[in-house]
């Protein structure tokens, strides 16, 4: 089995750090990993995508070939559809819905685009939220980035969710247990968005 994802956004909003714990859990289930590496504007505010790639075979390139990725994870809508030539059929796209409107020229439809899709006939499942808004609600507005991991947790197939769980507080220990705590709720949280 693999999974290759595309990770899309804009700079802070914590794509690496989504990043980090998908490769943390990867390397804890012994799958082989491949990451591409980020490209884009890191400073905030400029878009940023990465490749990742697990199996549990050998893979053989970090960069997933147009129309083969199994899921894009995007912190922002408009990327989300800026990679959707990346995805493959049956793909699924988790992502914000609240735009991070960076450019002049924003388009104002993104969220009809993407709800769209789910009805395209093209096989491809659209989860959103307004993880921002979910974030503040429940005074953790630092960790928007893990309740975006948490809904897409389900859908990665190749790494259960309890050993995401397990990631997220592995990654974040150095940071003390307030900072911890704060990510695993976040990601209860995404997880539980998947059952409403």
């Amino acid at each position: 089995m693999k999974r290759d994802i595309i990770l899309a956004g804009v700079g802070g909003q914590g794509i690496l750090s989504i990043a980090t714990i998908i490769g943390e859990a990867a390397t804890k289930a012994e799958l082989q990993l491949k990451q591409a590496e980020v490209h884009g504007m890191s400073q905030r505010g400029g878009d940023v995508q990465s490749n990742l790639r697990l199996s549990h075979t050998t893979i053989y390139s970090d960069l997933i070939p147009r129309g083969k990725a199994d899921m894009i994870i995007a912190t922002e809508p408009m990327e989300a559809l800026r990679y959707l030539d990346w995805l493959g059929d049956g793909g699924v796209i988790v992502t914000n819905s609240r735009p991070f409107v960076n450019i002049p020229n924003y388009p104002d439809d993104i969220m009809e685009q993407l709800e769209a899709l789910g009805h395209s006939g093209k096989n491809i499942k659209v989860i959103q939220n307004d993880i921002e808004a979910l974030a503040r609600e429940h005074m953790i507005p630092k960790s928007a980035n893990i309740i975006l991991l948490g809904m897409a947790a389900p859908y990665l197939n190749i790494i259960k969710a309890d050993e995401l769980r397990e990631a997220v507080g592995k990654v974040f220990a150095s940071k003390g247990n307030a900072v911890v705590e704060a990510n695993l709720v976040a990601f209860d949280l995404g997880m539980g968005i998947n059952l409403l």
